[in-house]
């Protein structure tokens, strides 16, 4: 990959310059009753790391690091079978059943109730679906009646006799998943959808006028009824909804590392035509009220879906379904997502990392270890300096050629400042596989009185990863800081690069 101009990069910062204050719920997860997500991920009570709940201490500790705000659960596909009254009780009591959605035999032995406690365990809200697809409205109303309502009426009663008393809270809800799919149990078309949402989203709210809801959007930018659906059901839904959902997972089928080093376009492509959306249904429903985005599915996800994989569980208890092994080119495009993220905090006010642990997850584990894949790095490190308002960033930087989208900028970036704590942060991605890229980088306001650290991951292979064997293979590593001098610094950037710095101004 050669550079088509100019190989010198400029980047210019001004911490008045802002887009939006940073919705701390970007940085947040999603947990399915999906292969090895939950059962030997989560929640393992053989494994040596168990805690008294059953829960994984390791993963715990992994997951606090990351420091996810939200999680959302308990699917996902599996989400529009699932009876959520089969998880709650006496462990000995729940059914084991057939889940359809991958073909595997679900325990119930993790419900509603552990789903709690793990959020409590690891500081994070959650983020709870209600089913859409064989599930009733007045389902979804008795979810919110027995995780939020005070004692004294059934479902309420029902919770305190299962060992919680005391109301649940839960904000952050999801009118189902993904109901523009044909491969989704019950599927319905936009205009079923949308009043089936909306009379349960009334009757949900009715329960607590103060939860939030997410509305099911289209499940990709692939489907032939994208944006469609996602106006019809925000048409029906708009006073009901607080989010609209969007779900997008990135592959490299075609082996083409440049094109796929700039999907970035795609990603923003997919958020600019949202916003247009719920500009005009705003406009058309002459609401007055505001609702955001939700990317609550992202990630990568293409090695483990292949035909020669073994996709669907056979009716197994916890199989290895889609245990992606993530490299460097992978989380390349992951911190790229989070830039994308950061540039458009306006509108986007939630993203859900797809999943937390083994399935499609930057964490493996395995019975008495845990493995962080190359893509668990940009999202810890994200989530840690990222807080406050998302800057307006100016980039003069070169150019390559990609057989997807033509010429594209070497560099990708956002960066945020936070005036609590007079922290900042820029964020980097050379994209060049080849191409070392001098940086100048220039503070238009108030320039940083230092820059106080500099992680940094890059490798010469595109395709290396982190193993059990070789855990650090691609990991950041702490490089010396720049000097500033006249407001300015300067740094060369190596291919295949993610650096991020922190800042003191």
């Amino acid at each position: 990959m050669s550079l088509a101009d100019s190989s010198k990069a400029e980047i210019y910062l001004d911490i008045n310059r802002v887009t939006s204050p940073i919705s701390p719920l970007l940085f947040s997860g999603f947990l399915e009753h999906m292969g090895r997500a939950i059962y030997e991920g989560i929640y393992d009570p053989s494994s040596p790391h168990a805690d008294a709940n059953g829960l994984r201490t390791d993963v715990l500790a992994l997951l606090r690091e990351v420091n996810y705000r939200a999680m959302r659960y308990p699917g996902g596909n599996f989400l529009s079978g699932y009876r959520w009254l089969d998880g709650v009780g006496p462990r000995d009591q729940r059914p084991r059943r057939r889940d359809l959605a991958w073909q595997t035999l679900e325990t119930n032995q993790f419900g509603t109730n552990e789903f709690i406690e793990f959020c409590r365990a690891i500081n994070t809200e959650p983020m709870l679906a209600v089913n859409m697809g064989t599930g009733t409205i007045q389902d979804a109303a008795n979810l919110v009646e027995y995780c939020n309502a005070p004692i004294g009426t059934q479902y309420a009663d029902l919770r305190a006799a299962h060992g919680y008393p005391d109301p649940h809270q839960v904000k952050y809800w999801c009118v189902g998943n993904e109901m523009d799919g044909p491969w989704q149990i019950g599927h319905l078309e936009a205009p079923e959808y949308g009043a089936k949402a909306r009379e349960a989203a009334k009757m949900m709210r009715w329960h607590d006028p103060s939860i939030k809801l997410v509305l099911c959007g289209s499940s990709s930018t692939g489907m032939p009824t994208y944006p469609e659906w996602d106006r019809i059901a925000l048409e029906m839904c708009w006073e009901q909804v607080d989010y609209h959902s969007m779900h997008y997972y990135a592959t490299n089928r075609e082996n083409d590392t440049a094109s796929y080093l700039a999907l970035a376009a795609e990603f923003e492509s997919f958020v600019d035509t949202l916003t247009g959306v719920l500009r005009y249904v705003k406009a058309k429903n002459r609401s007055k009220r505001d609702v955001f985005l939700s990317w609550d599915e992202w990630n990568v996800w293409y090695k483990a879906t292949r035909p020669e994989v073994d996709f669907r569980g056979d009716w197994k208890e916890a199989p290895h379904l889609s245990e992606e092994v993530y490299n460097l080119e992978d989380a390349l495009v992951v911190a790229q997502w989070l830039n994308v993220f950061l540039r458009h905090t306006d509108v986007l006010k939630i993203a859900c990392v797809a999943q937390a642990v083994n399935t499609i997850s930057p964490i493996h584990t395995t019975r008495d270890r845990v493995l962080k894949h190359t893509t668990y790095y940009p999202i810890m490190l994200f989530s840690k300096l990222a807080s406050g308002t998302a800057l307006d960033v100016a980039v003069k930087s070169p150019h390559y050629q990609t057989q997807k989208f033509g010429d594209m900028p070497v560099l990708d970036v956002s960066a945020s400042y936070d005036e609590s704590t007079r922290a900042g942060a820029i964020f980097i991605v050379n994209r060049s596989q080849s191409e070392n890229v001098p940086v100048e980088l220039h503070w238009q306001d108030r320039a940083p009185w230092k820059i106080a650290a500099v992680h940094q991951m890059s490798g010469s292979d595109p395709k290396a990863f982190n193993s059990l064997e070789n855990p650090g293979e691609i990991v950041p590593i702490m490089i010396t800081p720049p000097t500033i001098e006249d407001g300015c610094a300067q740094m060369l950037l190596p291919p295949l690069s993610f650096t991020a710095l922190e800042m003191c101004l």
